[in-house]
């Protein structure tokens, strides 16, 4: 059992929203997850395809003030892929910010949002969402129009749908959030930076992005102290911090 309540919910439209709207209800650390999420969304607002008990949709819920709450996806991205490990024995890259890659195909996301709480909405929190993909099929992702997706199962991982969607929210939340935001908190990205970058799929490829309205073309060299993506340009080196980055060399570009 965790440490911090974690609330199942049988069905859901989307545990950030719910987390949102119940956002005091969980203590300073708490989740709630669900394996049928019927109205998630990703990053750029795009919509997240539910797959009725064969995903765990799970969002854990954050009050504490951090030193550097932009780069807490970064954070979330290597915890989900600690677990993975540890359940699965699975080795994930990251796609920067926070997307996870097996054998170049993307098992699952995440999207943080901040909220606004307490008297007159002056307090500050932030939920982190995550859709993982645990047993859908290759028939299940051609269906959604979604090549460049894979499962767990798909990747050889042993999934049991009865057992893991419960003990992956157990340990997030308490290993992969709680005990790492006795640093996080104080002290951001930093301490986590060498870990990220080893598993950034994104550095030496080449990596197309939008800058100041215009596509633009270079190499990903770096991942810095901010968690900003480093590229080098035949302008020079930029540092993003948002946006959509695609890299080239992964089924075309990922």
């Amino acid at each position: 059992m965790s440490i911090n309540p974690v609330l199942y919910l049988p069905e859901c439209g989307s545990t950030n929203q719910y987390a949102k709207e119940h956002f005091e209800q969980f203590g300073p650390l708490g989740a709630v997850y669900t394996t049928n999420q019927t109205a998630g969304r990703g990053r750029l607002g795009r919509s997240w395809q539910n797959a009725a008990g064969k995903a765990l949709f799970y969002t854990v819920v954050i009050r504490d003030e951090l030193a550097q709450p932009a780069t807490l996806p970064l954070l979330a991205s290597l915890s989900l892929a600690r677990q993975l490990k540890l359940r699965y024995g699975v080795t994930c890259q990251i796609k920067w910010p926070n997307d996870l890659l097996i054998e170049g195909k993307k098992v699952a996301g995440i999207l943080c949002e901040g909220v606004a709480y307490g008297w007159q909405g002056m307090g500050r929190g932030i939920v982190c969402g995550m859709g993982i993909n645990l047993a859908q099929t290759r028939q299940d992702f051609d269906a959604a129009g979604l090549p460049h997706a894979t499962s767990l199962a798909l990747q050889g991982a042993k999934v049991d749908l009865a057992a893991d969607p419960e003990w992956l929210a157990q340990q997030l939340t308490d290993f992969g959030f709680d005990r790492p935001l006795f640093t996080f908190a104080r002290e951001g990205f930093a301490p986590y930076r060498e870990e990220y970058k080893a598993a950034c799929i994104n550095l030496g490829r080449t990596v197309t992005f939008e800058k100041d309205g215009h596509s633009q073309t270079g190499t990903a060299v770096d991942i810095d102290e901010e968690g900003r993506l480093v590229v080098r340009t035949e302008a020079g080196e930029l540092a993003l911090f948002t946006g959509e980055v695609s890299v080239s060399g992964i089924y075309g570009v990922v």
